[in-house]
């Protein structure tokens, strides 16, 4: 991580017509803060920094939230749906994997490949019975960096408000957002 100078924080500010109190206010810190810091009488803790940071990224416009990336139409299966209904959905839909969702919430998923080491005989049982892990989740305002972080070791990331699933986010659609 690059870490800025006070000159680099203040040119960037100045930039982007901001005065010290909007930044600080767009960060959640003091505008003697930012001043300080900007006159270098300072050193800023990494966690103040990364806040007025991603604040001037969020002023310019940098900042890819999942509520830009998630489609709210959310394809899932309940945990008591037959497999069979899980295969068939997939099919339709052409996704290899789906949330699995109760009330709103999700408690699992299941795969094409969990289907096929469950054995024979596997669309009479249902999802509860060879569903994986569920998806992680993250709120609407979770950055893509943080989105990015999850989907290089899950298939998807479900974006949840006050528990509740509004959208899912794959690496499809972080991939069409960076083309």
């Amino acid at each position: 991580m690059h870490l800025p100078t006070p000159q680099d924080l203040r040119e960037r500010r100045t930039e982007l017509e901001l005065t010290q109190s909007e930044l600080a206010d767009r960060a959640g810190v003091s505008q003697p803060l930012i001043a300080r810091i900007e006159g270098s009488d300072v050193d800023p803790r990494l966690s103040t920094l990364r806040r007025i940071v991603e604040a001037l990224d969020e002023a310019e416009g940098d900042v890819v939230r999942a509520r830009t990336l998630m489609h709210e139409s959310v394809v899932s299966v309940s945990p008591d749906d037959k497999v069979r209904v899980a295969v068939e959905r997939m099919q339709e839909e052409g996704y290899s994997q789906l949330p699995v969702i109760t009330n709103g919430v999700p408690v699992g998923s299941i795969s094409e490949s969990d289907v096929v080491s469950a054995g024979e005989d596997v669309g009479s049982k249902t999802v509860r019975d060879v569903m994986s892990e569920s998806f992680p989740t993250v709120s609407e305002d979770a950055s893509l960096e943080e989105i990015s972080s999850l989907l290089d070791h899950y298939k998807a990331v479900m974006v949840t408000e006050e528990g509740e699933t509004v959208g899912i986010i794959t690496q499809a659609d972080v991939a069409a957002r960076l083309s």
